[in-house]
């Protein structure tokens, strides 16, 4: 069974960092693209980053220059380097499994709560 489990996420000040894991187990995860995703209350999901299995980087506008999506293939695992973090970013992340051919499979994480206040 296909599962996606986020951790790192929490309380933190405007303007700090946190760090996001999203560990994947029973896919080939190096063939699949990654990504991280956020649903604020009241709101859509909406993309955060992505990065193929090429390492072809994608990011929201919102947080370019801010955010960084990285991959370790060795070790299943996706990452998300938060920093000068925002109250607007306040939001459930949720990790994304997605395969870019035929069958396009697609697997969520159960998210993780990110926090920005003072």
């Amino acid at each position: 069974q296909v599962q996606l489990v986020e951790s790192g996420g929490g309380l933190v000040q405007p303007g700090g960092s946190l760090r996001l894991s999203c560990a994947a187990s029973a896919i080939r995860f190096n063939i699949y693209r990654m990504g991280w995703y956020r649903q604020a209350p009241g709101k859509q999901r909406e993309l955060v980053a992505t990065i193929t299995s090429t390492g072809n980087l994608n990011y929201a506008d919102s947080v370019k220059g801010r955010f960084t999506i990285s991959r370790d293939n060795a070790k299943n695992t996706v990452y998300l380097q938060m920093n000068s973090l925002k109250p607007e970013d306040t939001a459930v992340y949720y990790c994304n499994a997605f395969l870019l051919t035929m069958p396009y499979n697609s697997y969520w994480g159960q998210g993780t709560q990110v926090t920005v206040s003072s």
